[in-house]
């Protein structure tokens, strides 16, 4: 086959590519642009901005240097207008509404899997590769994807507003090799530009970033009060409830209050309307726990249920996946009765669906969240 990959530069891409060439495929790498720091303004908060050389084109020269060793040609594609319309806006979109979005799983389904599936598709290319760690089954003769052999590594989870006609066209050669050996084998064959390079963080196709100044740049600071959720007192300030989210318990600036125990603050509940931050302290976790929740922008392969249905679902990325009982709804939307706990269920944060054996359903983000049958965000 002929195939198109999404190649970044790092130790994934690089050891998929040889693969994919060991298995007898004819691979073109792709190198993805999606961001443009100076077209878009971004000086507050990334250290990158006037060096040198920015990481991205780093990235690139690093990526310049594996395709001549693997002895694969490398384009480079122009997404920019693509991220900004599909991914960057919405991520913004969410903020405003004192959500907590996560832009990496649109920026597989918008970019990476959207018109960058089609620039292949243009071009006469067989199919996409993508280095993710991701396992493509079929079920009921529909493609979807599972969890791979590194379960450590699983990206399942960014995938999961993945449509079935985008997983077909895809391989992914990374299902069955664990980070490590993927290591191992890049040392042992000459490619010290990504052997022990670290992996891609922070915001997708953005990087890393002193995130509040960074959002700064597009959502001004706007000061309200801390409450303490049980006594109603004001115990501080913060910089504006868009640049927080449930549980989190650092960076809040209240430290220890007069009249209180040493325990740790936490948030629980965020009043966009009112921009009021409501904390509460200790290490219990009760009033982040919840029972039930609601998801819009519902993904799924094949049809939908029409009675409800044991799942399995993740409502973050590296959690354990708790039971629930999932009931498709009208409009795109999709209640779940959790049959564990569920810690700091987050609206705008994505659920990832599977089934008992590790098949990714589908997924949708996080709209409202329930607990005792009362209304908690």
């Amino acid at each position: 086959m002929r195939l198109l990959l999404g190649f970044s530069g790092g130790v994934d891409s690089a050891i998929s590519a040889y693969l994919l060439k060991k298995e007898g495929h004819e691979v073109t790498g792709a190198f993805m642009r999606n961001w443009d720091a100076l077209l878009n303004n971004d000086f507050l908060g990334n250290p990158t901005v006037g060096a040198s050389q920015c990481p991205q084109e780093k990235d690139y020269q690093d990526a310049l240097s594996l395709a001549q060793k693997l002895g694969i040609p490398l384009v480079r594609i122009d997404f920019v207008k693509e991220y900004w319309d599909e991914v960057f806006s919405l991520f913004l979109e969410e903020y405003k509404r004192g959500r907590t979005p996560n832009p990496d799983v649109l920026c597989n389904s918008k970019i990476k899997f959207g018109p960058f599936l089609r620039y292949a598709e243009e071009h006469g290319y067989d199919g996409i590769a993508m280095g993710h760690y991701a396992r493509k089954v079929y079920l009921a003769g529909l493609a979807h994807l599972a969890i791979p052999k590194d379960r450590a590594k699983d990206q399942t989870y960014f995938l999961a507003d993945l449509k079935e006609d985008q997983i077909a066209p895809c391989l992914f050669p990374m299902e069955g090799i664990l980070k490590s050996e993927a290591r191992e084998l890049a040392r042992s064959l000459g490619l010290s530009e990504c052997a022990d390079k670290h992996g891609s963080t922070g915001i997708c196709f953005i990087g890393e970033r002193n995130f509040r100044p960074f959002l700064e740049n597009y959502l001004p600071a706007n000061p309200g009060r801390i409450v303490d959720g049980d006594t109603g007192e004001t115990i501080g300030t913060h910089e504006g409830v868009l640049f927080y989210t449930l549980g989190q318990r650092k960076g809040l600036g209240i430290g220890g209050v007069s009249g209180h125990g040493e325990g740790r603050w936490y948030v629980y509940r965020k009043n966009v309307r009112e921009n009021v931050l409501y904390v509460a302290q200790g290490e219990g976790d009760e009033r982040l726990l919840s029972d039930a929740s609601e998801i819009e922008s519902l993904n799924w392969i094949g049809p939908l249920p029409e009675e409800e249905r044991e799942v399995v679902v993740r409502f973050r990325y590296r959690m354990e996946g708790v039971p629930c009982l999932f009931s498709s709804l009208e409009g795109g939307r999709a209640r779940f009765r959790h049959l564990g706990p569920v810690k700091a269920a987050t609206p705008g944060q994505w659920a990832a669906i599977y089934d008992a054996e590790g098949i990714l359903l589908g997924g949708g983000i996080i709209d409202k969240v329930w607990r005792k049958g009362e209304l908690i965000s």
